[in-house]
């Protein structure tokens, strides 16, 4: 299991040499411009280096630094946890206390201190699943979900949020009074009616990027705090 041990801040400052990466007329453009990101990243090759299994990992490291919910003993629910970043992190924190639930339509490898579903969230009968996985109300619910991309920003904007609003819903079932929410958007952050009912019921809601997030990427999180139980 990777140790908490390098702040995403710091990480980003890494400088490296550029790795330049030939074209091959086996790889379209695209694919060559995704692997010269990738190896020009400080991001992945940290996560390489101290055993987390996604870059990912950083963006909830540096959302727990702002916002320190992570501890041990929490229950914790991981919506969209593959391949695992998010989950390692919060085992990690929850020192072998407490519970970690996780779903994902990607299978994910098993990790120490989780219980992991293979299954879509946004199917009929997994809310209840995971709810009857939980040992008590969950302190934490996180949402890393996100459609996948048509390259039609709006669209893709609509079809996240009608996630968000899923994993919403269903921490508002499962989230004890004081609870966070945390779930993934993309630019043009949370809807209207969605960020007011969430301002209803949480004592305090903002939108973060975190330092990991990629500059061109339009995700940013929005993050409500100290639910007030329904």
């Amino acid at each position: 299991m990777p140790k908490l041990t390098k702040s995403a801040k710091l990480v980003r400052g890494h400088k490296s040499l550029t790795v330049r990466v030939k074209t091959s007329k086996y790889r379209k453009p695209s694919s060559n411009r995704w692997l010269e990101r990738q190896l020009n990243d400080p991001y992945v090759a940290e996560a390489q280096k101290q055993g987390y299994r996604s870059r990912a990992a950083f963006k909830l490291i540096q959302l727990d630094e702002k916002y320190k919910f992570l501890q041990k003993g929490k229950i914790i629910v991981d919506l969209g946890c593959a391949p695992g970043g998010w989950t390692q992190v919060a085992a990690i924190k929850n020192k072998g206390s407490g519970q970690i639930v996780g779903i994902d339509i990607l299978e994910t490898s098993p990790i120490e201190g989780a219980t992991l579903i293979c299954e879509d969230f946004t199917s009929k009968d997994a809310p209840e699943k995971l709810k009857s996985l939980l040992e008590g109300k969950a302190d934490v619910v996180l949402s890393d979900m996100a459609a996948n991309t048509t390259g039609h920003q709006q669209t893709d904007h609509l079809r996240t949020i009608a996630l968000v609003e899923a994993a919403y819903e269903f921490a508002k079932e499962v989230l004890k009074e004081g609870g966070i929410f945390i779930a993934k958007v993309f630019q043009g952050g949370t809807e209207g009616e969605l960020l007011a009912d969430m301002k209803k019921n949480f004592a305090k809601v903002s939108h973060f990027k975190p330092d990991a997030s990629r500059q061109s990427s339009p995700e940013t999180y929005v993050v409500a705090e100290g639910f007030k139980g329904i």
